[in-house]
């Protein structure tokens, strides 16, 4: 406890949060980035591929 309480009208402490530069040169921010891209390009490959194979069989008919 810093003996800072609600009550009191003494300076509260600053939460410094990290800049975007610093979150940036984090490597598992990178990591979290490229796995969510690779779902998503797999997510849209699987949806095109099933609509090709539809248009295809639809149109041979």
């Amino acid at each position: 406890m810093t003996g800072v309480t609600q009550g009191d009208d003494g300076p509260a402490e600053e939460v410094r949060r990290p800049t975007i530069a610093a979150v940036a040169r984090d490597r598992r921010v990178w990591l979290i980035l490229a796995v969510v891209a690779g779902l998503l390009v797999c997510c849209c490959s699987a949806v095109v591929g099933t609509l090709v194979a539809l248009s295809a069989s639809l149109l041979s008919t």
